[in-house]
């Protein structure tokens, strides 16, 4: 790792984006052998968040009968009072650019007293039901309070909790353990929620970049946007939907472009490899449809023999094309 980072300085110098003193002052500074606990601070605090929330859910679930649900909830709302109070003492005030607070601890306490009001919430809808049988509006208004922290705040993780409860809103669901499993075959309407879902975010950071509003938030969206589009796109290439699996060709094949063009403009990796696996996977199904009713019985040795190098091939191309990416955007 360190000849490699002195290898791209040597680089750097040579194409005169450094000065012979500035080079000078890299190699005395790496020599100090100085490293950084940011990353480690930052993760043993969102582990600390999470084991309290997870601490606090499992107090209520072995405790609800000697505690009781009032005892409950006036202790969730003070908790989540006191949060917001420190939060907003130490905030800047909303921000169209990009701002941090003076400490991290103060970024992950916000988290913190989000995580609290949407238990809160939840918890009152399910024991008082205060919305009635209106259960989307208990999704709705903690996306709604999430939607207002994570801008008002500046705080990504936050806004990533309100994106999945827009998302749960419409009958979608983005956790990791359930992106796969959402049931387009049974419900085609869930399907046009996740494009149309997802073609909403992407209009958001059109207008947000329009206005320059909280433009380090557009990556969180484009995410989000390409793998709804995408895995509704391809679940329902492989349906037979009377010959619908081509216009979610289509749908897909518009994505993947738009997100190629998009993966340059944001310099973002992530969302440039996600897009060369989802049009992987969308050509492979869409050759599969085309070819399903050929007859393959005398030149099935062929086909047979040309898989293997079809993969290599594909292997080879993926690697280019991220060679081919990374040099472009570092330029």
């Amino acid at each position: 790792m360190r000849e490699f980072e002195e290898e791209r300085t040597q680089k750097l110098f040579e194409r005169n984006f450094i000065t012979e003193e500035q080079l000078t002052q890299i190699k005395s500074y790496r020599s100090l052998g100085i490293f950084s606990l940011n990353a480690e601070l930052k993760m043993f605090l969102y582990l600390s968040v999470l084991l309290f929330t997870s601490g606090i859910g499992i107090l209520i679930y072995e405790n609800i009968d000697t505690i009781g649900h009032i005892a409950i909830l006036s202790l969730l709302l003070i908790v989540t009072i006191v949060c917001f109070y420190f939060c907003f003492k130490n905030s800047k005030g909303f921000q169209k650019s990009e701002t941090t607070f003076e400490s991290p601890v103060l970024e992950y306490l916000v988290l913190l007293a989000n995580i609290l009001t949407c238990i809160f919430i939840g918890y009152l809808q399910f024991q008082y039901k205060p919305f009635g049988t209106h259960y989307g509006l208990a999704t709705l208004v903690p996306t709604l309070v999430s939607f207002i922290c994570a801008y008002y705040f500046d705080n990504k993780s936050v806004l990533t909790i309100a994106i999945t409860g827009l998302a749960a809103y419409v009958g979608f669901s983005v956790t990791p353990q359930d992106l796969f499993h959402n049931d387009f075959y049974s419900h085609q309407e869930l399907s046009y929620s996740a494009i149309i879902l997802g073609g909403l975010l992407i209009l958001w950071t059109i207008y947000s970049s329009g206005i320059s509003l909280k433009m380090h938030f557009n990556l969180i969206y484009l995410t989000f946007a390409l793998h709804m589009i995408s895995i509704a796109s391809i679940s329902n290439m492989v349906n037979e939907y009377n010959g619908l699996w081509i216009l979610f060709s289509a749908v897909l094949a518009g994505s993947c472009f738009y997100f190629y063009k998009t993966s340059y403009v944001q310099k973002a990796i992530s969302l440039y490899v996600f897009m060369i696996i989802y049009a992987y996977i969308g050509i492979n199904i869409f050759l599969f449809r085309i070819f399903e009713n050929i007859d393959f019985q005398d030149i099935w040795m062929l086909f047979v023999l040309a898989i293997p190098a079809y993969f290599i091939g594909s292997i080879v191309l993926f690697i280019k094309l991220i060679k081919k990416f990374n040099k472009e955007t570092a330029e």
